[in-house]
């Protein structure tokens, strides 16, 4: 990487919506984790930066053929300042040659080009014919989208540019209640600290066990956590019944945007809608730091009950969010065979290592 944070950093916000995902802190997450880490960024002849992209780089070791490959990702870039030649040529062109040096089977990337805002079918639904443009030229370029997502896909926004009487005006009717009865039944919610990640990650452990996903070992979760509170990025909140936790959020925040992207809590006084001032209190920190745009981090690939996230969607559209459709991740062979085998192995592979990790988490709670 040959830049420094700082001045990373500030190159990624010259650009529209950029992603805490491609920051220098997130880089050095993968890095101590296996992947080899890069900077690349693509000047006009004036010297002004035009796209920029954090590259990630690590070998998947295939049980099935005893063979290690190269895979090369994008996390939410790259960052272009617009998707038209010449420009999206000369970056993608330069990311292929890359990814060919540095041997890698494909290439996957997942830039936020929106392609709707609401679900086909509701009232609010908006088409967005620019980012359908771009995505059928990706595709006439020889990338292919790919179920095999490393983010979510879909998403949803809050607006923070309204004042806080009409961010509660546009949540449903239920939501302001709890968030109100939450008030009213003693939950207070505090920035939390370094010395609470512990608990928060105690809380977190319980959430996946109960919900049933898989989250990373304790250590990993810790360093992600702590990276970013000391670099000013993130902010975790806890919400309190008589100075005991009970749920608790991780406010990331980077340029003008903030994520909701970790949340966690206990069993006990579920019934006083601790959630809901939690997400309310997010909102209004996110707007105290300058955040435009409150990013609520997953939504369902579809609009069906039958959706895993179903009970997430009516959660956050009570929020008074909006569903932002993306087509997620594409991906670039550069080796047709081996890149085959790939995605026909990792979904066992994952499957082997989802079922371990569980044991684990449960190990974790018991022990």
């Amino acid at each position: 990487m040959d830049q420094n944070a700082p001045h990373w950093n500030q190159i990624l916000q010259q650009f529209p919506q950029p992603s805490f995902l491609q920051t220098w802190e997130w880089g050095q997450v993968k890095a101590r984790y296996g992947w080899e880490v890069d900077t690349k960024i693509w000047q006009d002849e004036k010297g002004t930066v035009q796209a920029a992209a954090l590259i990630l780089i690590r070998e998947q070791k295939l049980p099935v053929i005893g063979k290690k490959l190269r895979i090369m990702y994008v996390p939410k870039g790259p960052l272009l300042r617009n998707w038209y030649e010449p420009l999206r040529k000369k970056v993608l062109d330069d990311l292929r040659v890359y990814a060919q040096k540095a041997g890698a089977v494909y290439i996957k990337i997942d830039p936020e080009i929106i392609t709707a805002r609401g679900f086909e079918g509701n009232p609010d639904y908006e088409s967005d014919k620019s980012g359908c443009e771009i995505v059928q030229q990706l595709q006439l370029d020889g990338w292919r989208k790919t179920d095999q997502q490393i983010q979510f896909k879909n998403t949803f926004w809050i607006d923070l540019k309204s004042s806080e009487e009409d961010l509660l005006a546009g949540m449903k009717q239920k939501t302001r209640y709890n968030i109100h009865l939450a008030e009213k039944k003693g939950v207070s919610v505090r920035a939390a600290g370094l010395d609470d990640l512990d608990e928060i990650y105690r809380m977190y452990a319980e959430t996946a066990n109960r919900d049933g996903f898989i989250i990373r070992p304790k250590e990993y979760y810790l360093f992600v956590w702590d990276s970013f509170m000391k670099s000013g990025m993130a902010t975790p909140l806890l919400a309190e019944v008589e100075g005991i936790p009970v749920a608790g959020l991780f406010l990331f925040h980077f340029a003008d945007r903030s994520w909701y992207v970790y949340g966690m809590s206990t069993s006990q006084h579920r019934e006083k809608m601790p959630n809901y001032l939690l997400q309310w209190e997010a909102i209004r920190l996110s707007r105290t730091l300058g955040c435009r745009v409150y990013d609520l981090w997953g939504a369902p690939d579809t609009l069906s009950e039958a959706d895993r996230m179903w009970g997430v969607y009516r959660f956050k559209e009570g929020l008074g969010a909006r569903i932002i459709q993306t087509e997620g991740a594409f991906d670039f062979p550069l080796k047709r065979f081996e890149y085959k085998i790939i995605q026909e192995a990792l979904p066992r592979i994952l499957a082997v290592s989802s079922s371990i990790r569980r044991r684990q988490i449960q190990n974790e709670l018991t022990g």
